[in-house]
């Protein structure tokens, strides 16, 4: 064509070549959409006036969460699009979406400051989140650290903060001091989301399991989801109780192995020099 310099006699053709992703790194993520569809439509459900719906919508977006991190690591599909989009699907199913259906459900009737407290816990999701990511950078933490986490876990705090929805379920009634108490019960929840306090993570339960209890387990998950299904209000009230109940016992157990690292500092320091002066 005129104006243009012929290209060079040999010169490589260069190519834009589409990379090919391997489908193990997009299941994880489709998990994730899926569990954000989940939330969202919780939300919608509560609009609708649907709120028993819009609960389990919730709790299903929790489940699912469980689930893409745990396929992600079996199908060594971790990336970090896949950790940014699953953060992002986070607060959107365990901010916004409990404290839209908490709104919903009961908190407006105290105006503006039921709105408040539905505020601050999306917020506390938000603060929880980024520091969960930030401390992913961290390489000084001990081996054990991976056991717990730092304050109550996102799906965790969302699955309890919908607890008075669960007793309603039950057919507690809604007396007139109900508001202000649930008010009182979400703030509580949403700071020990943002608290320092050490939580069991779980994410070590299950990853090895001796051959002898493989098949009491898989009994014993198939009765859980049968009762959570036929009883799902019932089963997620004791969930969420013996949840909260193990809070102490976290607390204590992380104190303990902080202590003995401290105590196995201490010896390891004071070692060389029980060695120099043996030697000398």
């Amino acid at each position: 064509m005129a104006g243009l310099p012929d290209a060079p006699e040999g010169a490589p053709v260069q190519r834009r070549r589409l990379a090919r992703v391997p489908l193990r790194l997009l299941l994880p993520n489709l998990v994730t959409l899926l569990a954000l569809c989940s939330g969202l439509t919780g939300v919608r459900m509560a609009f609708e006036g649907r709120l028993e719906l819009a609960v389990y919508l919730v709790v299903l977006a929790a489940l699912l969460d469980g689930v893409d991190g745990r396929l992600a690591r079996l199908l060594k599909g971790s990336s970090r699009f896949g950790a940014e989009l699953d953060s992002l699907t986070d607060f959107v199913n365990f901010g916004v979406a409990p404290a839209l259906i908490l709104y919903v459900w009961g908190l407006n009737g105290l105006g503006h400051v039921g709105w408040i407290g539905a505020l601050i816990l999306a917020i506390a999701c938000a603060l929880r989140l980024a520091r969960f990511n930030v401390a992913l950078d961290d390489p000084l933490k001990p081996a054990w650290a991976g056991a717990f986490f730092t304050g109550v876990p996102a799906p965790a705090g969302a699955v309890c903060s919908l607890l008075p929805i669960y007793l309603e379920l039950l057919g507690f009634p809604r007396t007139p001091v109900a508001a202000p108490v649930v008010l009182a019960y979400v703030i509580i929840v949403a700071l020990l989301m943002v608290s320092p306090l050490a939580t069991w993570s779980g994410k070590q339960l299950g990853a090895r399991i001796n051959r002898a209890y493989i098949a009491p387990a898989l009994i014993g998950a198939a009765l859980l989801v049968t009762l959570l299904i036929g009883y799902p209000a019932l089963v997620l009230t004791a969930l969420v109780v013996s949840y909260l109940a193990t809070l102490p016992f976290a607390y204590v157990h992380h104190r303990r192995l902080v202590a003995q690292d401290k105590a196995e500092s201490g010896r390891a320091a004071r070692d060389p020099v029980d060695n120099d002066m043996e030697i000398g």
